[in-house]
């Protein structure tokens, strides 16, 4: 076989190179990020949990379930997100577009008052973050809501720049007007690795001081939880990794004592069970507990604390057609550690998707929303019921 030219083998050459420059990045990326977290903890100031009442046993009554009203023409929506609204009202955020990661992508709200959604009404999109932030967004993705105790509301959105969702940032916005406006305030600072590859997809966690913490993950090679800590006024303060594990995301978190702090994540694993940390002092460090007996095959999860002190779950069970996703189970526990299940909100065959879920308690009643087939924003609201535990 004769010799390759030499004008072939430069480029080949430089090819490689620029392969082994990338994969070398990479590596020394995951590396830093790995010892990042592998020193030890600094200790911070002891944040105040929001004090519970015990925990009897509660049931839940459906009272209505329906459909957000959907922007027309648009033919996916994923990703919901409740906040609460003066006057005990309710106001939803969700992405929708052509696609996953498409263009065309744009987060929506609805609000819920007197018992119906109103119409939805757009938010943010890649070209209203762009010019808020002077630099080009090629995707926007999860919506996460938040209202802080002087009525502000607080909108966290994932975006991203080049690359996929591992090159997401979280972009905090504000609304002093219930949602019809928002400002964009900041991209939190969240990574030393350009800042990028921080997602967002849970309900905060109030603090007595009037802040929140934020959950968030990692997901570039690596994929942890952890949670963001903001004062009362929105300004983020510290950034804390959730355990040790490295096939975990989404966290959803519940205080369950002064002290004590739960957190339940989706499994990204072999395991397929939804795993927990625990935090036995007020959120500063965090011990990883074994897996739940919860099915998890990937599938986001939701935990409330009920303001009885109850715990609700609502979570993916494997259906009898072995499908991920297309069943959504509401399950209770009393003591963070046992679960039982108390509902099926949906159950359907293979190849649906009911995925993605979010829930609110306003008053004695349980919001709940998921996405529906891909294709629009389900609610369903219930009446909580409690009842005494029995011996």
């Amino acid at each position: 076989m004769g010799a390759i030219p030499l004008a072939i083998q430069r480029p080949a050459r430089r090819g490689r190179l620029l392969a082994l420059l990338c994969i070398g990045a990479a590596v020394l990326a995951v590396g830093a990020e790995a010892w990042r977290w592998s020193r030890a903890a600094l200790h911070h100031e002891r944040p105040a949990l929001v004090a519970h009442a015990g925990a009897p046993v509660a049931s839940v009554t459906e009272l209505s379930h329906a459909l957000i009203p959907m922007p027309a023409g648009v033919p996916s929506a994923h990703a919901s997100s409740l906040a609460s609204l003066p006057g005990g009202g309710l106001v939803a955020f969700w992405w929708a577009g052509s696609r996953e990661s498409g263009p065309d992508v744009k987060v929506y709200a609805a609000r819920w008052s007197n018992g119906k959604w109103s119409d939805n009404w757009e938010v943010a999109s890649r070209d209203t973050l762009s010019r808020a932030l002077g630099y080009g967004v090629r995707r926007i993705g999860n919506p996460v809501a938040w209202t802080a105790t002087d009525g502000t509301l607080h909108l966290y959105v994932v975006a991203t720049g080049l690359g996929g969702w591992a090159a997401a940032r979280v972009v905090q916005m504000q609304s002093h007007d219930q949602g019809a406006s928002f400002t964009v305030m900041r991209v939190l600072p969240m990574s030393p690795l350009f800042n990028t590859s921080t997602l967002v997809r849970s309900a905060p966690v109030a603090l007595a001081d009037g802040g929140w913490w934020l959950p968030a993950y990692f997901e570039i090679g690596l994929k942890y939880p952890m949670l963001v800590a903001f004062d009362a006024d929105g300004a983020p303060q510290r950034v804390t990794r959730i355990g040790t594990r490295i096939r975990s995301l989404q966290p959803s978190l519940a205080s369950i004592s002064p002290t004590e702090v739960r957190a339940w994540m989706r499994d990204n694993g072999v395991s397929r069970r939804v795993q927990q940390a625990i935090s036995r002092d007020g959120g500063q460090t965090w011990n990883d507990l074994d897996a739940t007996s919860l099915f998890n095959d990937s599938t986001a999860l939701a935990v409330l604390r009920l303001s009885n002190g109850s715990l609700l779950m609502l979570h993916n069970r494997e259906d009898t057609d072995g499908s991920a996703r297309s069943a959504l189970t509401l399950s209770l526990s009393t003591d963070a550690r046992n679960w039982r299940p108390l509902i099926d909100i949906v159950d359907g065959g293979a190849g649906d998707e009911f995925s993605y879920p979010a829930m609110y308690q306003v008053g004695n009643e349980l919001h709940i929303t998921y996405t529906y087939q891909r294709r629009a924003i389900a609610h369903h609201q219930f009446r909580i019921n409690l009842q005494e535990e029995k011996p």
